[in-house]
Protein backbone atom coordinates (compact mmCIF):
# COMPACT_ATOMS: atom_id res chain seq x y z
CA UNK A 1 0.00 0.00 0.00
CA UNK A 2 1.55 3.19 -1.06
CA UNK A 3 0.61 7.32 -0.14
CA UNK A 4 2.30 9.51 -2.37
CA UNK A 5 4.07 12.27 -0.38
CA UNK A 6 6.42 15.00 -2.26
CA UNK A 7 9.90 14.14 -3.05
CA UNK A 8 10.32 10.38 -4.30
CA UNK A 9 10.40 9.13 -1.44
CA UNK A 10 6.48 6.85 -1.20
CA UNK A 11 4.99 5.52 2.61
CA UNK A 12 4.63 2.06 2.61
CA UNK A 13 2.82 -0.24 4.78
CA UNK A 14 4.15 -4.05 4.74
CA UNK A 15 2.21 -6.43 2.96
CA UNK A 16 3.34 -10.32 3.45
CA UNK A 17 2.12 -13.65 2.62
CA UNK A 18 3.77 -15.24 5.79
CA UNK A 19 1.03 -16.34 8.29
CA UNK A 20 0.79 -13.51 10.48
CA UNK A 21 -1.24 -14.01 13.48
CA UNK A 22 -0.51 -10.62 15.60
CA UNK A 23 -3.17 -8.34 16.80
CA UNK A 24 -2.23 -5.95 14.01
CA UNK A 25 -2.47 -8.13 11.41
CA UNK A 26 -5.33 -7.72 8.66
CA UNK A 27 -6.20 -9.83 5.88
CA UNK A 28 -6.34 -8.86 2.48
CA UNK A 29 -9.17 -10.94 0.26
CA UNK A 30 -10.00 -10.46 -3.09
CA UNK A 31 -12.63 -8.49 -2.83
CA UNK A 32 -10.68 -5.74 -1.05
CA UNK A 33 -9.34 -4.36 -4.35
CA UNK A 34 -10.77 -2.27 -6.48
CA UNK A 35 -8.30 -3.26 -8.99
CA UNK A 36 -5.57 -6.02 -9.35
CA UNK A 37 -5.11 -8.80 -7.26
CA UNK A 38 -2.42 -10.16 -4.90
CA UNK A 39 -1.12 -13.86 -5.72
CA UNK A 40 -1.38 -15.64 -2.47
CA UNK A 41 -3.53 -14.77 0.78
CA UNK A 42 -1.83 -12.27 2.37
CA UNK A 43 -2.18 -9.98 5.51
CA UNK A 44 -1.67 -6.21 5.79
CA UNK A 45 1.03 -5.20 8.76
CA UNK A 46 -0.33 -1.24 9.52
CA UNK A 47 2.48 -2.15 12.17
CA UNK A 48 5.00 -2.16 9.86
CA UNK A 49 5.37 1.40 7.91
CA UNK A 50 8.55 2.39 6.51
CA UNK A 51 9.92 4.24 3.27
CA UNK A 52 11.63 3.70 0.10
CA UNK A 53 12.35 6.01 -2.87
CA UNK A 54 9.65 5.26 -5.51
CA UNK A 55 12.40 4.50 -7.93
CA UNK A 56 12.72 1.44 -6.68
CA UNK A 57 8.73 0.47 -6.92
CA UNK A 58 8.93 -1.68 -10.06
CA UNK A 59 5.22 -2.60 -10.65
CA UNK A 60 1.70 -2.16 -8.59
CA UNK A 61 -0.29 -4.96 -8.58
CA UNK A 62 -4.04 -3.24 -7.89
CA UNK A 63 -5.47 -0.96 -5.55
CA UNK A 64 -7.28 -1.45 -2.29
CA UNK A 65 -10.64 0.24 -1.75
CA UNK A 66 -10.92 3.23 0.54
CA UNK A 67 -13.23 1.26 2.87
CA UNK A 68 -10.04 -1.08 3.38
CA UNK A 69 -7.53 1.51 3.60
CA UNK A 70 -9.54 3.11 6.22
CA UNK A 71 -9.71 -0.03 8.54
CA UNK A 72 -5.95 -0.47 8.11
CA UNK A 73 -5.63 3.37 8.82
CA UNK A 74 -7.91 2.65 12.16
CA UNK A 75 -6.20 -0.51 13.40
CA UNK A 76 -2.66 1.72 13.90
CA UNK A 77 -4.58 4.24 15.94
Amino acid sequence: MARFVKGDDLILCQITSQNIKDKYAIPLEDEDFEDGALRRKSNVRPNRIFTADRHIILYRVGHLKPEKINQIIEKNC
